[in-house]
């Protein structure tokens, strides 16, 4: 994807509404280990049961894999709701999922939403096109009634797409926007701020645990922070302006030695970004300064060396935040230790970082729209 807290909040809330999300593999992962991939869905289908904390329902969402890196919250829309698998994204502001008008390969293997099934549907006459850094999605402007666990927008905004290009390959049914709305390019109210408004909400609040190694337990929680979920204090980051969210890095060094944003420069923290991106000249000395070699459209190195690899720091704020070898490489179905470091194509002549999956794994992350600002803490 493209792209591009908290008040002294009390982690006991019953307005704190956690929606588990978990990492999936790739496809060509699953060919590999499985050789299954057309039974995989059926055969491997997740069984997780509901799980309260203190007055709060924590519910844990089956989730499906396809994709590296990719975390999938299922939310509901209409009535009776149905069912769809979405990016919950801080790089953008709009919520959309497949209509049933569209007739592309793209939606045609995913959950589209059949209006006419639903008894709270209500169309509009206004359109939206949205360019992501994996493709383009056009569509209609509809209102319904949108569930994300226990929180429920009654007529709300969205998408729904009628052609979809460059997502055939992709796991998510749609996204769901968690920027601010003046991003927005259907011009919608985002759920997040329509709960707000209404009150549904304690705090303007959300954050983020993103789980290791595949494992389960990844959540996006509403309203709140758990603070279990972190080690420490939270380190707090204002944005440089209110309206996305973007913070000023102050440097990225390797062993002492800076090797980008030398004067400060920009970082976008985005939940719909898998890997760490930044402009090519810089991303290009990166690999090289970490040994890893070009193959084919990867920087690879060698994999017994993995641990060995040097710890890049990244300096936000005055708080330094490393992340090492282990976290910024990926071993794939071939045998290839690949870098997770890429070339930010969507940067202008400012020099702009994206800190995606990669980074926030290790650092739980806390949205704060009350304050304009991010908080970041180790994770657990």
């Amino acid at each position: 994807m493209k792209w591009l807290v908290l008040l002294g909040l009390v982690s006991v809330s019953e307005c704190i509404v956690k929606i588990p999300l978990r990492r999936v593999k790739t496809m060509r992962k699953t060919l590999s280990e499985k050789n299954m991939l057309n039974n995989f869905p059926k055969e491997h289908a997740y069984r997780l049961s509901q799980i309260s904390f203190r007055g709060s329902n924590l519910t844990i969402h089956p989730l499906r894999n396809i994709m590296d890196l990719v975390y999938l919250g299922n939310i509901t829309i209409g009535t009776p709701p149905q069912k769809f698998q979405v990016i919950f994204d801080t790089g953008s502001a709009d919520l959309w999922v497949p209509s049933d008008f569209c007739a592309v390969q793209a939606c045609s293997i995913h959950a589209r939403f059949r209006h006419l099934q639903s008894s709270t549907f209500r169309p509009t006459n206004r359109t939206f096109s949205i360019t992501y850094g994996c493709g383009t999605v056009k569509g209609i402007v509809v209102h319904d009634t949108v569930r994300i666990g226990d929180l429920v927008s009654t007529d709300q905004p969205f998408g729904l797409s009628t052609a979809e290009y460059g997502f055939k390959r992709i796991p998510f049914d749609g996204v769901l926007g968690l920027n601010y709305p003046n991003i927005s390019y259907s011009g919608a109210i985002p759920i997040f701020d329509k709960l707000k408004n209404e009150g549904a909400i304690s705090e303007p609040v959300f954050a983020f645990y993103l789980s290791k190694d595949g494992q389960e337990g990844s959540v996006v929680m509403f309203g709140g922070v758990d603070h279990r979920y972190y080690k420490g204090e939270l380190n707090w980051v204002p944005l440089i302006q209110a309206g996305n969210w973007m913070v000023h890095m102050d440097r990225i060094s390797i062993e002492r030695k800076v090797i980008a944003c030398s004067g400060g420069c920009h970082v976008i923290v985005d939940t719909g970004t898998a890997f760490i991106k930044g402009p090519k000249s810089l991303v290009d000395n990166m690999q090289k300064l970490i040994g890893a070699r070009p193959r084919g459209s990867k920087y690879c190195v060698s994999c017994s060396a993995v641990n060995t690899l040097p710890t890049i720091i990244f300096t936000i704020n005055r708080i330094n935040y490393p992340v090492p070898g282990r976290a910024y490489i990926i071993k794939d179905s071939r045998g290839c230790c690949y870098t997770t470091f890429k070339e930010n194509q969507l940067s202008p002549s400012t020099e702009i970082w994206i800190l995606g999956e990669v980074f926030l794994r290790l650092y739980f992350s806390v949205f704060d729209r009350g304050n304009d600002r991010i908080g970041l803490a180790q994770a657990v």
